[in-house]
């Protein structure tokens, strides 16, 4: 009950400071505008991720302060970082370089600082305890991986929200059940929050959450993720909500945006361009070539992704090392089946379609037809030329 109490507090905040902030970005002409790659047709305020830190931290404020809360004091604070890093790319775009270091910043203060990390593989690939500077380097790794593939996930209307809430209601309910309050009630004043956002974010949009709320987002599930990994690896064998394949239970909760990003790397660059490069490669582009609306591909992916967290719990008692071949062949081959399907169903779209020489050659004739039947009607029509 109460953290359900704390979800409704930071929902009630979103829904009330939501259309203030769109009224705002309105008047204030910041958003995103048609064209280039944008895949709406008209203005959308962004940097919805404002409202959603709001919500979060009014609903922190409220309930939090009944916890202990030093565990994540340097966790919080990193969060804070990490929404300043992008408000600022938001407001005034930031290189890439700057926006790393940003995000390394932040970072470091929940690896180092924080010591939230992987500090042991528990004997996947071979592996146990890690050295403490491969751990800091591995954990930093993962955090930063896991917080540009959320980001990159981020355009279209729904997708990354509906993402976040299943992975935010998963991790604050083991959270809760395994006694971790402070980690509890943070997922869930994110997930209240979430819900209010997507109750404006749905299709069609009337906001976005902008790199102000996706790197924030994102950067908050994988260190959650993190902190996750090493209390389930902690408890003993048999326990409630144990699950033994550590590794591929942190893979699954982020598989989408993990996957979709190794996905358009690996387009790119076999296309002899830079990994960074924009396109409309993403897996939410290929779906919509293929006539799905913004709201149909937000459910479909979600109820794949939701699929996916339900089988790690069929799962749970096999080791990593089955555990993750089996999630990893799924993903690959549902993948290999999207593309298929979508090249097929955009070529038989086109060859329905007339090609540009023939509209031309119609247009042409229309044209020609027009100035005959004018100059008859010229003939024919009784007008004083004199």
């Amino acid at each position: 009950m109460f953290f359900f109490l704390a979800a409704l507090s930071a929902f009630s905040v979103g829904m009330l400071s939501m259309p203030i902030l769109i009224k705002v970005l309105r008047k204030a002409k910041i958003g995103d505008t048609p064209g280039g790659r944008k895949i709406h047709t008209s203005f959308i305020p962004s940097m919805g991720g404002i409202a959603i830190f709001i919500a979060a931290l009014v609903a922190m404020a409220i309930w939090a302060w009944q916890f202990s809360l030093p565990d994540i004091r340097y966790l919080l604070g990193a969060i804070v970082i990490m929404f300043f890093v992008g408000l600022r790319d938001d407001m005034v775009e930031l290189k890439a370089s700057q926006k790393i270091v940003g995000q390394l910043i932040a970072v470091i203060l929940v690896v180092v600082a924080a010591d939230i990390r992987i500090k042991d593989l528990h004997g996947f690939l071979g592996i146990d305890e890690l050295p403490l500077l491969v751990s800091y380097g591995f954990s930093a790794f993962v955090l930063l991986a896991l917080t540009n593939a959320f980001n990159l996930i981020d355009g279209l209307d729904g997708l990354a929200g509906s993402m976040a809430l299943l992975v935010f209601g998963f991790l604050g309910t083991w959270f809760m059940l395994q006694g971790l309050e402070s980690y509890a009630v943070l997922s869930f004043v994110f997930l209240g929050s979430i819900v209010a956002f997507l109750a404006f974010n749905w299709h069609p949009a009337k906001i976005f959450m902008g790199d102000t709320g996706s790197l924030m987002l994102g950067f908050t599930q994988g260190a959650l993720i993190l902190a996750f990994m090493e209390h389930n690896a902690a408890l003993p064998a048999g326990d409630f909500m144990h699950f033994k394949p550590v590794f591929t239970v942190g893979i699954v909760l982020m598989l989408y945006p993990l996957y979709d990003m190794a996905r358009v790397f690996a387009r790119r660059i076999s296309q002899g361009k830079g990994p960074m490069s924009p396109d409309k490669s993403h897996i939410h582009h290929f779906m919509m070539r293929m006539g799905l609306r913004h709201d149909q591909v937000a459910l479909t992916l979600g109820a794949l992704q939701f699929g996916f967290i339900l089988l790690i719990f069929l799962m749970g008692d096999l080791s990593d090392h089955i555990a993750l071949p089996v999630i990893s062949f799924l993903a690959l081959f549902l993948g290999y089946r999207l593309d298929k399907i979508t090249v097929k169903y955009v070529k038989r779209k086109v060859q329905k379609q007339p090609r540009v020489l023939e509209l031309k050659s119609r247009n042409t004739a229309k044209k020609h037809a027009k100035a005959s039947v004018e100059a008859k009607e010229l003939q024919s029509s009784k007008i004083n030329l004199n």
